[in-house]
């Protein structure tokens, strides 16, 4: 469940609005305008954490998906910068293609560089994805949620910022042909977002390269308030607005562990010499299973259905019942043992 909180407005994306009595309707109006897109955007992101880790030792999970803050502070992992930049950037990319689509009201394509020379032999042209739209509404929903003054606030909003970036980053340009039988000795441009998929790959990379920011201690628990701001602007000094970052180490996610929502590995479905895999997906099992000490197990399921169908005159189908069976492999604990004991040490991501 992720909510999106202004003032005193809180909006569920997820769910059913709950709107704060303080709000004015004309404010609720315009705020309500590009819900439905946040809550589009925000599942969109969802969904692509859950691709992106789906053979990972954290995969994801519900308990990671809770933004707001309301309820305490959160932690700061690897893992969590990438939720807030994968969903910082479904909200505005939905926004964004929503705005070209014309399904929103004020705003549309960017033509502010149409007519102008883009380069040797094209113009800029056509309908380019409004960007600056989706960022900026975006930042209105997704940025309202850290309202406190501390480092995790900071790397919170910093990694929603890349994650913004990153929409653009990965703006392909699409350009048409002009001239006689098309020879194309003119051809006129715009930009255009990328699959989202492709924003997933490009921030699961700066995911897996991830910078832990180190603070000044001594400033931070100084109690001075302008110690405590200056401390967190030389932190982010040498670090790239596009880059993801964190401030704790992550947890070990191979074992259980109730109260931080982890379910461990032990259960978990893994690829086992199956065609078509890439390399990652090809070591998943040695991930998921023999590095956190536990074995593979074989788990067979029959499965029986209709086949073989042929329509009789008139007017039956006669159907024969086939059976397939299901291979799937799982993380099992290994005899006699309690299967964490003999895990190796988790080193981040490989």
């Amino acid at each position: 469940m992720i909510y999106f909180c202004t003032g005193n407005c809180i909006l569920n994306v997820i769910n059913k609005p709950v709107l704060g009595l303080t709000c004015s309707p004309t404010y609720l109006q315009a705020y309500l305008t590009y819900a439905s897109s946040v809550q589009v955007g925000a599942q969109s992101g969802i969904q692509e954490c859950k691709h992106q880790f789906a053979w990972d030792r954290w995969n994801c999970p519900e308990s990671a998906l809770q933004l707001s803050t309301h309820k305490g502070l959160r932690s700061a992992t690897r893992e969590t910068s990438f939720v807030h930049a994968i969903s910082a950037a479904g909200v505005m990319y939905t926004l964004t293609r929503n705005c070209s689509l014309g399904d929103l009201d004020n705003c549309g394509c960017d033509g502010s560089r149409n007519g102008k020379i883009g380069g040797r032999g094209w113009l800029w042209g056509g309908c380019s994805d409004n960007v600056d739209f989706g960022e900026r509404i975006s930042k209105q929903y997704v940025d309202a949620l850290e309202t406190g003054q501390d480092s995790r606030a900071a790397v919170n909003l910093h990694n929603n910022e890349a994650g913004r970036l990153a929409v653009k980053s990965t703006m392909k340009r699409v350009c048409r042909c002009h001239g006689m039988s098309e020879s194309c000795s003119v051809q006129t441009c715009w930009m255009q977002l990328s699959d989202f998929r492709d924003i997933g790959n490009y921030l699961k990379v700066k995911h897996d390269q991830a910078q832990k920011l180190e603070m000044d201690k001594r400033r931070v628990r100084s109690g001075n308030s302008a110690d405590n701001r200056g401390a967190i602007a030389d932190a982010f000094s040498s670090i790239a607005r596009t880059e993801l970052i964190y401030l704790e180490e992550s947890p070990d996610y191979c074992g259980r562990n109730v109260s931080l929502g982890l379910h461990g590995t032990e259960g978990r479905e893994c690829l086992h010499h199956s065609d078509g895999l890439n390399q990652w997906e090809r070591r998943s099992c040695r991930r998921l299973c023999h590095e956190c000490g536990l074995r593979v197990e074989e788990r067979r399921t029959e499965i029986v259905s209709s086949c073989n169908c042929i329509f009789q005159w008139c007017c039956t189908v006669k159907c024969d019942n086939c059976s397939q069976v299901i291979v799937k492999h799982v993380c099992a604990r290994r005899e006699g043992g309690h299967g964490q004991n003999n895990r190796r040490r988790y080193r981040g991501p490989k």
